[in-house]
Order: structure tokens, then C-alpha cells, then sequence
């Protein structure tokens, strides 16, 4: 195995179809450490974790998981992925499509195939146990539908390896699964083969999906018109194919697999040695010729490393080292920078700029920083890691934690819920979170003798000496020549990674810090140097004043000319040739950019973000939060951070059109309504007369949704609404009938109208937990109530009201507004409409700064049965469509 015995693998959640996967930087950041088999012994002295300190927190995790897959196995089972909001599972062609993400569903219950080995890792081998045997009675790998050949690899055909080789090992103990006979095996030879028809292109690199029934071809395969792929689509393949191979010792799939991966190194840049992001599986041309370690590209990296640890092949780590090497040092930086972002906000967003504004905030519970801070502690055996864990652990029962499972984040800065727990949570989060708080003993089996693939699934070692079918050849040298001396031809000593010194790494850090912090930073002005002894800050867009003579002698000294219109705003253009000096002439440039960016930007700011709705009676306790949209008027919850919090109440007439009928139910209360008939200030004014504290409108547009739709904000009636003094929130149709169902449920619901979720009620909870434990079902419902006071009566559901044909009354302007253009011309900078006064100053997203201190309890004895609630209406529409297109124009992008 030319040295490699012994190295232990890693992997995070694949990439490809997946998603949004192309904007985490932090993918890669465990190949660098992959060859760290040992954990060092942790620096002895103040900063070590107690054992029974890691103990509680690797019991916390199993809490957790089987919080996750017990909802998933009631509610969702046999479907392949659970809603945990609506507590049901999503099945495909039943949901309304969510495009390219759906590609990983295939009707073959993924999630259980996805969690089996991560049974076993957790020692919970008797529901490993029947976990196979559900997927040997129930799943069908036959069905007439198009997947993702990259997904069903790593989840399905990865899911179904890592079960046999698990399922193998607990065999020899001679405790468990002495009736297996390889099903699991079979199982995954059917889907090999019925994955091989999507190579049968004249490069050898598959098709990206392909259709389990009737392959490619087939005139009912509904696919086999793509003609490209991402380099990380064809070449993550190897680990799983060539597991499949030795195991079985049919030479096709690994040779099939190899062929692809072969092809993608023939076409690399020659002078570089680097490949494209996206490849024509005909022709071999480069459709994207950018590089990079984002998604669509970094598994292919993973596993040219790991396919030499676990096949023992010299020319996939050479290729490795000539595109890419590993070093702890940045895995060191990277990884603390990517904290402070989620000191920051809870979670990591899906994408942030350089100066870490979030961008797209979504997060789908990803694993894959959890995963490189379990590799960082391997490697170090710095328990400032494990301080790392037990935040994430935190952060995931405080903020994502619901009544039926874990939701994805679909805002980190307000804390709103998706109705998504994809299966690469279950498969990777809790396998990666216990293993950095387990010992050796914690375990039934040894992981250094497994390599884990991009997936998180596990698979053998020993594979690298059986049934070695294919001759290996060492095609590198044929391109280019390269030099043996730069390569590590076995696993790298850990005492060279990471010197024996226990404040290595946190010298490394501690630069770090605070680097979220100082975002917008600001640089040094030549031009306002000149105005005075020694270096100034720079004059920034954001701080010009047309009345400012200093700032004016500026802009003369960069070429910038002023020009007052009649209305009272400035006009800016810059003559480079009219400069001081070609140094200034640049800093007019760079101040011209700046003053574009900003006034596109405050036409934008004059949207308003989204706002949260937090329901924080029992049984939530602020678990589930819904996005929510603003509007133009009433009391602006950004400036009142406690937000507005109360039960909520019906109001009758229900569309709040007229004088509420039913004031003293609505009095300090929230009111419920529904859309229509009048403008949203009318609603508003009537029921504040009524005496409620605050509102919610519910679109009468039967399953619409966040999820799908774009953000509104309520306008007003066109007249002054400053007498408004409530704030008002609207709810699309699928989450305000989360909180009706929520009433009809549990009657008596408080909800929290925000800017921003807040940590949830731990103390009501944990009253509750007590109730719970000393009284009956039925006394317990009763003391619950009283427990929240008395709250009146809850007035029934008002009927439909006809609403008469035509425009909509309602003044719903969408939050995503065209704005006014800004014209370039190609001699001249040009910024129209600026204010004669000043120019605001754009804020610097900083993000939710909530205390980490408050600790979160384990929940082992307080699940929620749902199985009696009355479950939302059955056409929900489907989650992330904004994002999806958002998806499908980045992959058209060159980053």
C-alpha cells in the first residue's frame, strides 16, 4: 500500500448537485490533515477538558441524534428526507419541485441509507441492526426516476458500502448481524450497475444524471441530454467504485471510475497543472476553465488523496501534490476566521464577502466545519477544539432544534427555519461532533482502521490488498515531467505538522480574533495625505459633505468635479487628465467606485430586511421561528430589540377591514388576520384601536410561501402613518398556518415579533419538563395552561369572506424592488442624486451578537408527540426556489 497503512481519511458532504456548495471555503480544509492518524495528548494545564466534561458532551450528541432520526423514522420513513417543521416526510413528485436540489431524492429512503455506518459509530448497534433490515424488506433501487449520478454515489452507493463494511465487522465480533449475508452488498452492486450507463459518452466521463429505471438512453429516461459536468460530478467517484470492485471483484466499476478520472488530469492546464470547474463530457473541453477549491471541484481533490491511501496507487498522490498541498498552518487560519463568523451569527451563511457581510444567509446545517474541527484536534490535540464543538453543539439545539427534528437556517441573521433536514446531516454532523469527544475506549471498533469518504461513510482499509484487478499505471509522467524528491511518498509525521509546542496553534489565532470585527476596513488616502503632516484616513464616499471646503479641496486635487443642480442635489464626474498626479487621478477612480456602489446601495437599503415571528409557548419555547415580512409603517422592530411579545387572538370580521367586532379578545394581544379587501394601514389602524400590541396578516393565497416566494413588505395607504404605532408582520400562507394549527393544537400560543430570533424560553421549558415528570397527561395539559396565566378565550375560526373580483386592494410591494440605474460614461464618472447635505454612511453588517455563555440542556425526556396535531394543508410549495435560481445563474458565472 506504498506506506499509506495506517493514515486515517476524512471527508465532508459531497458537492456537485448539492446545492450551493461552491461558496464554502472551509471544504478542503481537513485534506491537509487526512494523514494524522493520532491524536497528539493535549497540552496539559488550564484550557484541557475535563474527561467527564467530553463524557456529558458525547452523550449530549447521541441525545441529539436520536432526537433527529427518531422524527425522521416516525414522521418521514420511508420518504427520503424529513420535513421537520410540517412533521412529515418529502417525497419526490408529492412536493413541488425544488429543482436541481431535488436530484439527490430517488424514492430509496436516503435518509436511513445515509445513516446506517453513523449507527454503528454511535455504538447503537441494535438499531443498526434493524436499520438494515428495513432496507432490505422496504427500499426499491427500481424506480422509474432521474437522479444525480454524483449524489446517489456518495449518499446511496456510499450509504449502502459503509453499511456492508460496518455490518461485516460487527459479524466477526460475533454479537450482532450473524443472519447478514451481504444484502447490503447486493444492494449496492444493483445500483453500481445501474449507475454505469451514464459513463457511456466517448470521453468516459458520465453523464451527470441518469434514471434508475431505463439508464440514459431509453426513450423514457427523461434525461441524456446534458452535455457538461463538474469536475468534482466525474471525479468523485473512485472511492465508492472501487470499493464496490474489490469487494465483489467485478473489475468494471473501479475500471469505469479510474477512466473518468484519468481523462480529467489529461485535460488539465499543462503549465499549471490545475483543471477546470466544468468539463463537455463529449468533446473534453473546459466549459469553465477557472480553478479553485469550491464546490464542483474540491472532492475531486479529496480523492485523488484518498484513493492513494486506500488503493495504494503512487499516481493519484502525485497528482495531489501537484495541484494542491496540505498544510496546517492556513487550516489553522481559515478555520478560526470561519468561527468568528459563527461567534457572530450562530451558524456560517452560505456565502459572505471579503469583508464578511453575509450574503446569502441561508444555512442547511451543513457538516463540513464540524468535520474539519474534528481533523484540526486529531492533528493538534488542542482541546481549544473541543471548546469549538461544544459551541456547535450549542448553537444547534438553541437555534435549529424543533419539536420534530433539526431545521436549516433560512436566515442566520433572524433565525428563521426551512422546512429542510437533508440526510448528509444525520450521515455527517453526529458522526464527526461524537467522534472529537470520544476516547478510544468510547468505541466498539477501531475508526483508524477505516478511511472515511466525502460522505462520512466508512470503508476498510484492507480493501487496498483484495482483489487488486486492474494493473497500475502511472500515466502523470507521460504529460509532464515531475520530480519524485517533492513528493511525500507516505503519511507525513504529525510531529512536523504541528510542532510540539501547545501554543503553536494559538499564536496562530490569536491575530484572528477579532478579525470579523474590523470589517469595512479603511486604507490610506494620498490625496488627504497631502492636506496635512503624516497619513489621514481616506476620504470614503460614505463620509463626503458637498459643504465640507476640505472635502471639496480633495475632490479638485483627484479630478472631481462638482455639480449643483436645481433641485438641491449634486451631480459627480472625474476628469482623470484634470488630476494633481496620477496617484490622485486613482484615488479619484477608487472614490468614483465607491460613490456608484453607494448610491446603488441606498437605493436598496430602502428595502427592509426580513423580520421574525418566534413562537415561544409551550411546546416551542422559540424553537420555531418563520420568516416574516415587514412593513413601511408602524413601530420599526429594528430599533426595538425586545421586539413585541403576546398570545395571539383571531379578530373578527377576519380580513380587519372594518371595526373589530371582537375587541376584548384581541386587547393586548396579537392579532391574526387575513389578507384582503382593504389596504394593510387599515388593518393596522382598526385593530390598534381594538387595543392590540400588535399584528400578523396571513396571505389568503392558499400555499404560498417564503420558501418560494420573495420577500414582501407591507406599504401604506399613500397617506401619513405615523398615527400607527403597533408593528405589523406578514406571514405567507404556509407559516401562518403553522401558528392556526399551533392554536387549534395547544389553543393558548405567544409568539415574539422581532428583527431577529432571540435564544429560546429555557426556563419555561425546563418548567414544563417538571410538570411533566409529576403529573398525568391530562393534568399536565391542565397546569400548562395556568402556567402562562390567564389568557381568555380563543375565538373561533371566522368564516371565509367573499372577496370581490379584480385588483387586490392590499398595497404588497415586493422587498425586492427594481431601483433606479447609475450610468457610466466611458471617459467620465458620473453619480447622480446625491444628497446636497451628506451622503449617509452604509452600515457594516455585523450581525446577530447574542451571548454564547448561556448553555443549552439536554432534551432526552421532553420530545413532543405531534402525532395527534393537525397536520398543514397538503400543497405546500417547495423550499429555496429563490435560491435556486440563484444557483443556476453562479453556475453560468465565473468567480
Amino acid at each position: 500500500m506504498s506506506g499509506a497503512a495506517g493514515c486515517q481519511g476524512g471527508g465532508g458532504g459531497g458537492d456537485g448537485d448539492r446545492g450551493p456548495r461552491w461558496r464554502r471555503p472551509w471544504k478542503l480544509l481537513a485534506l491537509g490533515l487526512l494523514s494524522a492518524s493520532s491524536v497528539l495528548a493535549a497540552a496539559p494545564g488550564a484550557g484541557a477538558m475535563s474527561k467527564e466534561e467530553k463524557r456529558q458532551l458525547g452523550n449530549q450528541v447521541l441525545e441529539m441524534f436520536d432526537h433527529a432520526y427518531s422524527n425522521y423514522m416516525e414522521h418521514a420513513y420511508p420518504a427520503d428526507e424529513l420535513m421537520p417543521l410540517t412533521c412529515r416526510g418529502r417525497v419526490r413528485g408529492q412536493e413541488p419541485s425544488r429543482g436541481d436540489v431535488d436530484d439527490a431524492l430517488g424514492k430509496f429512503s436516503l435518509t436511513l441509507i445515509d445513516t446506517l455506518d453513523t449507527l454503528v459509530v454511535l455504538n447503537k448497534t441494535k438499531e443498526f441492526e434493524e436499520a438494515v433490515k428495513k432496507v432490505i424488506k422496504d427500499v426499491n433501487l427500481d424506480n422509474d426516476i432521474v437522479v444525480s449520478v454524483f449524489e446517489t454515489n456518495i449518499r446511496v452507493l456510499g450509504g449502502l458500502l459503509g453499511g456492508h463494511s460496518v455490518a461485516i465487522m460487527l459479524k466477526e465480533k460475533g454479537e450482532y448481524m450473524q443472519w447478514y449475508n451481504g444484502e447490503l452488498l447486493h444492494m449496492a452492486k444493483e445500483l453500481g450497475y445501474k449507475l454505469l450507463p451514464a459513463f457511456n459518452t466517448t470521453s468516459g466521463l458520465p453523464y451527470p444524471r441518469v434514471n434508475l429505471k431505463f439508464g440514459v438512453r431509453h426513450p423514457e429516461a427523461r434525461t441524456g441530454t446534458e452535455t457538461d459536468t463538474c469536475t468534482a460530478c466525474a471525479g468523485t467517484l473512485i472511492l465508492e467504485f472501487a470499493a464496490l470492485s474489490r469487494f465483489t471483484g467485478t473489475s468494471i466499476f473501479e475500471e469505469y471510475a479510474r477512466k473518468a478520472l484519468d481523462f480529467i488530469w489529461e485535460k488539465r492546464q499543462r503549465s499549471s497543472n490545475l483543471v477546470g470547474v466544468t468539463i463537455n463530457i463529449h468533446t473534453g473541453d473546459w466549459v469553465r476553465k477557472d480553478s479553485g477549491v469550491g464546490a464542483g471541484i474540491d472532492s475531486y481533490y479529496e480523492y485523488l488523496l484518498k484513493a492513494y491511501v486506500l488503493l495504494g496507487d503512487d499516481s493519484f498522490l502525485e497528482r495531489f501534490n501537484t495541484v494542491l498541498k496540505g498544510d496546517i498552518r492556513p487550516a489553522i487560519e481559515t478555520h478560526e476566521m470561519l468561527y468568528q463568523v459563527i461567534k457572530k451569527h450562530n451558524f456560517l451563511p452560505e456565502a459572505f464577502t471579503t469583508d464578511f457581510r453575509v450574503h446569502w444567509a441561508q444555512h442547511p446545517l451543513r457538516p463540513e466545519f464540524a468535520e474539519s474541527t474534528y481533523f484540526l484536534y486529531k492533528a493538534t490535540g488542542d482541546p481549544y477544539y473541543l471548546e469549538v464543538g461544544k459551541t456547535l453543539i450549542e448553537n444547534l439545539n438553541k437555534y435549529a432544534r424543533v419539536p420534530c427534528g433539526f431545521a436549516a437556517m433560512k436566515d442566520v441573521r433572524t433565525g428563521s427555519h426551512e422546512d429542510r433536514m437533508d440526510s448528509f446531516f444525520l450521515a455527517e454532523m453526529f458522526k464527526y461532533l461524537y467522534l472529537l469527544f470520544a476516547d478510544k475506549e468510547d468505541m466498539i471498533f477501531d475508526i483508524e482502521d477505516y478511511i472515511f469518504t466525502t460522505e462520512a461513510h466508512l470503508l476498510p482499509l484492507w480493501l487496498s490488498t483484495t482483489n487488486q484487478t486492474i494493473a497500475k499505471k502511472n500515466t502523470t509522467t507521460e504529460y509532464t515531467e515531475l520530480d519524485d524528491s517533492n513528493f511525500d511518498w507516505t503519511c507525513p509525521n504529525t510531529q512536523i505538522l504541528f510542532p510540539n509546542d501547545p501554543m503553536f496553534a494559538q499564536s496562530i489565532r490569536e491575530p484572528l480574533k477579532n478579525v470579523v470585527d474590523k470589517s469595512c476596513p479603511r486604507g490610506i488616502s494620498r490625496a488627504e495625505e497631502s492636506l496635512g503632516s503624516g497619513p489621514k484616513p481616506p476620504l470614503r464616499a460614505r463620509d463626503f459633505m458637498a459643504s465640507n471646503p476640505e472635502h471639496l479641496e480633495i475632490l479638485k486635487k483627484m479630478g472631481v468635479s462638482l455639480i449643483h443642480l436645481k433641485d438641491g442635489r449634486v451631480q459627480l464626474v472625474q476628469h482623470a487628465v484634470q488630476a494633481a498626479s496620477s496617484l490622485d487621478a486613482e484615488d479619484g477612480l477608487r472614490f468614483m467606485q465607491e460613490m456608484i456602489e453607494l448610491s446603488s446601495q441606498q437605493q436598496k437599503e430602502q428595502q427592509l430586511p426580513p423580520r421574525a415571528v418566534q413562537i415561544v409557548s409551550h411546546p416551542f419555547f422559540g424553537r420555531v421561528v418563520l420568516t416574516a415580512g415587514p412593513a413601511q409603517f408602524g413601530m420599526d422592530l429594528s430599533k426595538h430589540k425586545a421586539g413585541t411579545r403576546g398570545f395571539v387572538a383571531t379578530i373578527k370580521p377576519y380580513n380587519g377591514c372594518s371595526e373589530i367586532t371582537n375587541p376584548e379578545a384581541v386587547k393586548e394581544k396579537i392579532a391574526l388576520m387575513q389578507r384582503g379587501q382593504c389596504m394593510f394601514a387599515e388593518k393596522a389602524r382598526n385593530i390598534q384601536k381594538a387595543g392590540a400590541i400588535g399584528g400578523i396578516v396571513i396571505d389568503d393565497n392558499e400555499g404560498s410561501s417564503s420558501d418560494t416566494a420573495p420577500l414582501f413588505q407591507m406599504a401604506g395607504d399613500g397617506k401619513n402613518t405615523d398615527d400607527i404605532t403597533i408593528p405589523m408582520l406578514f406571514l405567507f400562507n404556509k407559516e401562518g398556518n403553522i401558528i392556526l394549527d399551533a392554536i387549534r393544537e395547544y389553543e393558548a400560543v405567544e409568539v415574539l415579533l422581532s428583527d431577529k430570533a432571540k435564544d429560546r424560553d429555557l426556563e419555561m421549558e425546563n418548567m414544563d419538563q417538571k410538570l411533566s415528570e409529576n403529573d398525568s397527561h391530562k393534568q399536565n395539559s391542565e397546569e400548562a395552561t395556568s402556567a402562562f396565566q390567564d389568557v381568555g378565550e380563543v375565538s373561533e375560526e371566522p368564516e371565509e369572506e367573499e372577496r370581490s373580483d379584480g385588483i387586490d386592494p392590499d398595497s404588497l410591494a415586493p422587498a425586492n424592488a427594481d431601483s433606479d440605474s447609475v450610468s457610466i460614461s466611458n471617459q467620465d464618472y458620473y453619480v447622480p442624486e446625491l444628497d446636497e447635505a451628506s451622503a449617509p454612511e452604509p452600515t457594516c453588517t455585523q450581525g446577530d451578537n447574542q451571548p454564547q455563555e448561556q448553555k443549552t440542556e439536554a432534551e432526552s425526556n421532553s420530545k413532543v408527540s405531534w402525532d395527534n396535531k393537525v397536520q398543514p394543508m397538503e400543497s405546500i410549495l417547495a423550499d429555496w426556489n429563490e435560491d435556486i435560481e440563484a444557483f443556476e445563474m453562479m453556475e453560468k458565472d465565473e468567480l
